[in-house]
């Protein structure tokens, strides 16, 4: 529907796309993330402006998704939304569905339910809308 306020199937997957996306260039096991390029500077070619501004970046982009997530969750929400995912991952670790026999393995699984995590955050105004018909609004300071 044009100009519908429904959160549709595509814009909850851009919702856990954009947040795994800055979790996974943040750090990852592959070797390939900030973490590793910023260590490496660190200890050997040393830092640059460049590293400077990707440092800046990517902590206005967690701001963003932290500031909106607990905005949305608060602190009670996010300790629900970590323990049911926490939940699905051993169910899923029980069922034979996941492989959890190494660090790097735990390592991705924790990436991908903190990115879950942000995603939630980030829809939890229209989920909410869509469970209990009440619309959000943030308080506004005169």
């Amino acid at each position: 529907m044009a100009g519908s306020k429904e959160l549709s199937g595509i814009d909850l997957l851009l919702r856990f796309v954009g947040p795994l996306l800055l979790v996974l260039i943040t750090y990852n096991p592959s070797g390939v993330s900030f973490y590793h390029w910023f260590a490496g500077a660190i200890g050997g070619e040393g830092l640059s402006a460049i590293h400077f501004l990707a440092l800046v970046v990517l902590v206005i982009g967690w701001s963003i998704l932290l500031i909106a997530t607990f905005n949305a969750l608060d602190m009670f929400g996010v300790i629900l939304t970590a323990a049911f995912l926490g939940a699905v991952v051993w169910v899923f670790i029980d069922f034979g569905l996941l492989e959890a026999g190494s660090a790097s393995a735990i390592t991705w699984i924790v990436l991908v339910c903190v990115s879950l995590l942000l995603a939630v955050g980030l829809s939890w105004a229209h989920i909410w809308r869509r469970i209990t018909g009440q619309v959000s609004v943030d308080d506004v300071n005169d």
